[in-house]
């Protein structure tokens, strides 16, 4: 249960700073409004590395399934545990996005702009195209798991190996995530889009539920196809 418990409120700080500092630059009227695409990589870096702190000795801190899926591929994780992280990291990041909806509830309302209301829950490409889209979030995740592989053999919680993620978070944002938000996690996307179509949020348009499937499936493969080549390499 403690184990559980590190998914979901791992994933559920994760989801509530991410998608917060999202809220706080797109969102009307907040402190930070239009404070751009710096801080919103930084944010989210920092959203990564504080959970992965916290509860990196208890759980591990995958908080993305992707992650998950692949360290059970390559046999650094037990195939049985699977369906509990990914259950927890569901939990975790669907009560996040309600927990952003509820901070923010008053700016959501002067918004106007439903697209900026779907970013400040899901991802979106600047430019739609399934292939292209498909692309980027498949070197965007590559790129995170080879180097979580990397920088820790999958256990990223002892000594300064969390504040190394961060910094591979926030480069993958500032230098890959331009073209779709770099989602790299299947549940940071999903459980946060089904609390947007879920939510009263006035005039939020759709969830875009389309293109769902590309940050869920493009960073499962992603991840998988990393662990594989790095484990095989190294």
């Amino acid at each position: 249960m403690t184990v559980f418990l590190g998914e979901v409120i791992g994933t559920f700080l994760l989801i509530l700073l991410g998608d917060g500092i999202v809220a706080n630059v797109v969102l009307k009227k907040t402190k930070g409004n239009s404070a751009g695409w710096l801080a919103i990589t930084v944010g989210w870096a920092l959203a990564v590395l504080i959970p992965v702190y916290i509860f990196g000795g208890v759980s591990g801190a995958h908080f993305n399934p992707a992650v998950t899926i692949a360290l059970a591929v390559v046999g650094k994780f037990a195939w049985s545990k699977v369906p509990m992280y990914i259950l927890g990291q569901f939990i975790g990041a669907f009560l996040g996005a309600v927990a952003v909806f509820i901070m923010y509830y008053d700016h959501f309302k002067i918004t106007d702009d439903s697209h900026l209301k779907l970013a400040t829950f899901a991802t979106t490409p600047e430019i739609p195209n399934k292939v292209s889209n498909f692309i980027s979030e498949f070197i965007g995740t590559f790129v995170l798991m080879f180097g979580l592989l990397g920088i820790a053999s999958g256990n990223f919680a002892q000594g300064v190996q969390p504040l190394a993620v961060g910094f591979l978070i926030l480069a993958i944002g500032l230098c890959l995530g331009g073209t779709t938000g770099y989602a790299i996690n299947p549940m940071r996307d999903f459980g946060p889009r089904l609390a947007h179509a879920i939510l009263p949020i006035s005039g939020k348009g759709t969830s875009n539920w389309g293109y769902a499937w590309i940050p869920v499936i493009a960073p499962i493969l992603a991840a998988v196809l990393a662990a594989i080549i790095y484990t095989n390499i190294f």
